[in-house]
């Protein structure tokens, strides 16, 4: 349906030019074929040869203009159907560019959020394994620390009772001589609990240097040992009671620690998966919205240039049925001026009659050939070097030759009338395509 412009305006062109070069061709052909035919009575009237010619070309201008006219209408209904379709797409398209804007926007704030919770999670996670870490140092420090103290509390709890067993049984020297009195020596040294006077009297008995057996100051000496015994009976009980506190609080932290980090770990692998899937959404929907931009800006390039073009072949079409309705007018006045009996008198004195001497007849001959010679040089001026010029300029050379009859210069004209009837057909064909 679409047709270039400049197609349909040197198509006016040459339509108008042809008409009027059959028109002269014609008129140029009828003189000559009265004077090839003056002998026959019955010769059909020439003047309604040219009159019929010009008939068809009315009929076929008309006919054109109607298929032109339905050309045109179908052309206006593309360009009224594809420009509401362009505006549709080009308006669903805004609305489309306008959501994947907000939902880039708002999709790219989640992200971010979700990216800095999984920052804050691992920080979270990592501190909570660092804690973890340390609680398990400090509780080995401590275990190894208790497990030395219990140790040397239970040596020194049993150098005590053997001591007090020995001094009860009168046994004092015995047990001077047993390591056990070594350790019960050097923790009476060391302890902070005894009186000084208390700590003399231990460490005297303990050095050998009161009597054997039973002395006044042994009951003394065994009071002290077994007050110092339960004080550290009751220094060992508290000392397992402190570890095992710090052991449940142990495992207390590690167990809370390993759930925290339990949970943190899910929370950053479900949120790395969110990340990672909203990454893929960003994306896709990034590629659609420029897809979506570059195909508006094509739909609205394209909706102008249908808007111009439309506009442009409407410009064209009323130049044609201008140009059209001129070529019809000029056809009918024509025609009107040959049907006319004026002109049929007027045509009929310039021919010579059946009676009319060799002398008439060469004159009238040369008159018309001189006729012909001006009606073939307007027609020449109205055609291009591409249209059959070289066809008029030889049978304008045919004219001015003394030997070629009417007949083969009228079988000329009937030949160009012919080429240029053919070239308008493949005209018409040109513009239905």
């Amino acid at each position: 349906l679409k047709l270039p412009p400049s197609f349909n305006v040197d198509r006016s062109a040459m339509h108008k030019s042809s008409a009027m070069v059959l028109l002269l061709a014609a008129l140029a052909a009828a003189p000559l074929v009265n004077a090839a035919h003056l002998s026959q009575s019955s010769a059909a009237n020439p003047i309604r040869k040219v009159v019929t010619m010009l008939q068809a070309m009315q009929t076929k201008v008309t006919e054109e203009g109607k298929k032109a006219d339905e050309l045109f209408e179908k052309y206006t209904c593309y360009c009224k159907s594809s420009g509401g379709n362009l505006a549709a797409s080009i308006e669903s398209a805004e609305t489309k560019i306008a959501e994947l804007s907000s939902s880039i926007e708002s999709d790219s704030e989640k992200k971010a959020k979700l990216e800095g919770d999984l920052s804050s999670h691992q920080e979270d996670r990592d501190a909570a394994n660092k804690a973890m870490a340390e609680a398990t140092a400090v509780r080995e420090k401590e275990k190894a620390a208790f497990d030395k103290a219990l140790g040397e509390s239970k040596t020194n709890l049993v150098a005590m009772r053997k001591a007090i067993e020995a001094l009860e049984k009168g046994m004092a020297g015995s047990f001077l001589q047993s390591p056990a009195a070594g350790f019960l020596q050097r923790f009476v040294t060391s302890s902070h609990r005894l009186l000084e006077t208390d700590r003399q009297a231990v460490l005297s008995f303990l050095s050998g240097q009161q009597a054997e057996g039973y002395a006044p100051a042994s009951g003394e000496i065994t009071g002290i040992l077994k007050q110092m015994e339960d004080e550290m009976f009751a220094d060992q009980k508290d000392m397992i009671a402190t570890e095992d506190a710090a052991v449940k609080a142990y495992e207390g932290l590690i167990a809370a620690k390993k759930k925290e980090v339990a949970a943190l770990s899910k929370s950053i692998e479900e949120k790395s998966m969110r990340v990672a899937d909203l990454g893929v959404k960003l994306a896709e929907m990034k590629n659609d919205h420029e897809d979506t931009v570059e195909g508006h800006e094509d739909d609205k390039q394209f909706l102008a240039d249908l808007k111009k073009n439309c506009a442009s072949k409407s410009g064209v079409h009323e130049e044609e049925k201008k140009m059209r309705a001129q070529e019809i007018v000029a056809l009918a006045d024509t025609i009107k001026i040959l049907n006319d009996d004026d002109a049929l008198e007027l045509f009929k004195k310039t021919l010579p009659s059946s009676s009319a001497s060799f002398v008439q007849m060469q004159a009238s001959t040369s008159a018309l050939r001189a006729q012909a010679a001006a009606m073939l040089a307007q027609a020449r001026a109205q055609l291009s070097p591409g249209q059959g010029r070289q066809r008029v300029d030889f049978i304008s050379l045919a004219l001015r030759g003394r030997k070629v009859g009417f007949e083969k210069i009228i079988t000329l004209i009937d030949e160009l009338v012919a080429t240029l009837k053919k070239e308008q057909t493949d005209d018409d064909h040109k513009k239905e395509y």
